[in-house]
């Protein structure tokens, strides 16, 4: 952990992120989805339709819309119920709730099309006899903000939600980690590779110029957006 510097012992609470939806400060939201993932959709998608797409810490992203209308059965979980409300509110998607009989206190708010499925609860309460297994995973702002401790933990289940043969987009950020305590967090490729290496294939697809006044703010100097995919065989 040496080379993400004070980072390594970081921990935000879930109280915390509760707290950032409520009080609105949620700057990771892109309200008009992710350029990234337009992109190369079609690396994640390889020609297949109707795939189990899953969206670790979810947010109100747009894309699972986008993907739910495309045929696609999209699964998410977020911690926060405040954002998940809001993502069917802001679509105007009518949803029904339900608890989720394994997990105590947690709740599935389901798209009365069936065809998008969100967890509220703490995303290591999952497990594939819960949730099944995925054929694509579009990771934006999960495992960067994941606390840098429980990365091996976060992986080891995501790992344990790949289909055979799926594909997995990471989204992950790059500046000095010793000029910003995240999140989001610098995840080295170094760290990727050792997290990773010995159950996909990882290629590096593009790095993107992302550096804002927001981040000049923090104190960075520049600010970066790695995309990488994940590719699970047979």
């Amino acid at each position: 952990g040496a080379d993400i510097g004070p980072q390594k012992d970081r921990v935000v609470t879930e109280e915390e992120w509760l707290q950032k939806w409520e009080m609105g400060n949620t700057g990771f939201h892109k309200e008009q989805g992710h350029p990234l993932l337009q992109k190369y959709l079609d690396l994640l998608l390889n020609g297949r339709s109707g795939l189990r797409i899953f969206f670790p810490l979810c947010g109100k992203a747009v894309e699972m819309k986008w993907l739910a209308d495309m045929g696609h059965s999209v699964v998410g979980v977020e911690v926060s119920e405040q954002a998940l409300k809001e993502f069917f509110a802001e679509h105007s998607l009518p949803y029904c709730e339900e608890p989720v009989p394994e997990i105590s206190g947690a709740k599935k708010l389901q798209s009365t099309s069936g065809n998008i499925s969100l967890y509220c609860c703490s995303i290591y309460d999952l497990s594939s006899s819960i949730v099944g297994k995925f054929d694509g995973v579009w990771d934006r702002g999960a495992l960067v903000a994941v606390n840098p401790c429980d990365r091996q933990r976060y992986v080891s289940l995501m790992i344990t939600l790949m289909e055979k043969n799926s594909s997995y987009l990471l989204v992950t950020v790059s500046y000095d980690p010793n000029k910003h305590k995240g999140p989001p967090f610098y995840v080295p490729e170094s760290e990727i590779k050792s997290l990773f290496g010995n159950h996909c294939e990882i290629k590096c697809l593009q790095k993107v110029n992302d550096f804002s006044d927001k981040h000049r703010q923090w104190g960075l100097d520049y600010f970066l957006e790695v995309l990488y995919i994940l590719k699970f065989g047979a």
